[in-house]
């Protein structure tokens, strides 16, 4: 009896040391954060880099790249009270212009067009490239909709404003133009004094 506990003890052995070595479970990386340093005040926006990675992908290398610096929000669309979108971004400036990137839509990404989300505006799909909207208030609209006919894919989403949303209101909030338009577009939509984005870059934790 003596011997045979001996033997199990000896055999236990392997097992325990096995045990304590054993790699701890490594947490995914958090996703990006980006502040925007505006003339409004600062907000700061969470990338999310896991669930819409092309979208999210693009919208560093724009910040990467500090071609955000100096651009402003240059669109407000404000069909209600806190409710609508504003829009920034490199206004197609070739200089500053990547190629376009695929359409994620909210059906891949699970990424829903709620107050403070990040998106991609754009015309056929495919097409995004660095203009940007802030949703003010939730806005399903944007979503991809597999029921509707014709083009049903919706806007990318792959962010949201995690801080600042107070500032992101001032800037849905400023005057806008009755007459001024961008290349005759957008009228009643200009603001009449634009916010600039001084500086967007990625911040840690």
């Amino acid at each position: 009896m003596l011997r045979r506990l001996v033997v199990l003890a000896l055999c236990l052995v392997p097992l325990a040391a096995s045990a304590q070595t054993a790699p701890a479970l490594v947490s995914p990386p958090a996703n990006p954060k980006v502040a925007l340093e505006t003339s409004a005040g600062p907000m700061v926006v969470e990338v999310y880099l896991d669930k819409a990675p092309v979208s999210a992908r693009n919208f560093l290398r724009y910040v990467d790249a500090k071609r955000l610096d100096g651009v402003v929000f240059y669109r407000t669309v404000k069909p209600a009270e806190n409710f609508g979108f504003v829009q920034f971004g490199i206004q197609n400036a070739a200089a500053k212009m990547y190629p376009p990137i695929k359409h994620e839509p909210t059906t891949e990404t699970g990424i829903k067009h709620l107050d403070g989300t990040l998106s991609l505006p754009r015309l056929a799909p495919g097409s995004a490239r660095g203009e940007f909207t802030i949703m003010v208030g939730d806005q399903p609209s944007f979503d991809a909709d597999p029921s509707k006919p014709g083009d049903n894919l919706g806007y990318a989403a792959f962010g949201r404003v995690i801080e600042g949303r107070d500032v992101l209101l001032k800037i849905f909030d400023a005057p806008t133009s009755p007459t001024k338009t961008i290349m005759g577009s957008f009228k009643g939509e200009v603001p009449e004094a634009p916010v600039k984005i001084v500086t967007a870059r990625r911040i840690a934790g």
